[in-house]
């Protein structure tokens, strides 16, 4: 007597993944423009005493001990060689209700700070009412970031000046921060917590 065998066909080899696509300019920008950010302005003070300044977005801390900060200007701008050249810079932190003064500093061309109140730092750079922060640096170095400079400062003088909530900056857009509501599962935990405290409670008081 003979056993029938059913032949089994050999597994088909795993697909291949072709090469990953090289990310380009404009998916960098699609992709990062989800990455909500806050808005600064640097500013800076010529040796003419003209004042110099541009809204950004890659404003940063590096490092608390010793206490540095960063951010990256576009190596195309026309205000960052005159803030390098100044060797101090001040991060204004812009407030939600800042948002008109932001777009003065982001176009190109005309006279930013006209019609613009502002003081000067202990290190001269300007420092712009209304701010919820300022933070007054010289500039410690300047790395190579590509089609970016990226700009370091050493924090001398910092100062939180008002309450307030920021201006946020989100795929291309200006906003500012809202409430969270609680997710349906995170309510009836609370709920639940609530009624189990209770529950304790009375259980105490009847003891």
């Amino acid at each position: 007597m003979s056993t029938l065998t059913t032949p089994v066909p050999a597994p088909s080899p795993a697909p291949v993944p072709g090469p990953a696509p090289t990310p380009t300019p404009a998916g960098m920008k699609a992709v990062l423009a989800g990455f909500c950010t806050g808005v600064a302005v640097i500013t800076a003070c010529g040796d003419d005493g003209r004042p110099a300044g541009m809204a950004v977005q890659s404003f940063s801390s590096v490092s608390l001990d010793p206490p540095l900060v960063c951010f990256c200007p576009a190596r195309t701008s026309t205000t960052w060689p005159l803030i390098r050249a100044a060797g101090a810079f001040a991060v204004n932190v812009l407030a939600a209700d800042q948002e008109e003064l932001c777009r003065r500093f982001a176009v190109t061309g005309g006279d930013r700070f006209a019609g613009v109140a502002w003081r000067p730092g202990a290190g001269g750079a300007p420092l712009l009412d209304g701010a919820l922060a300022t933070v007054e640096c010289v500039l410690e170095d300047v790395l190579d970031g590509g089609d970016h400079a990226i700009a370091l400062g050493r924090v001398t003088v910092l100062a939180a000046h008002r309450e307030g909530a920021p201006l946020l900056y989100f795929r291309r857009s200006y906003g500012r921060l809202a409430p969270v509501e609680p997710s349906t599962a995170a309510r009836a935990a609370s709920s639940a917590s609530m009624s189990s405290s209770m529950a304790a409670a009375r259980s105490r008081s009847e003891v």
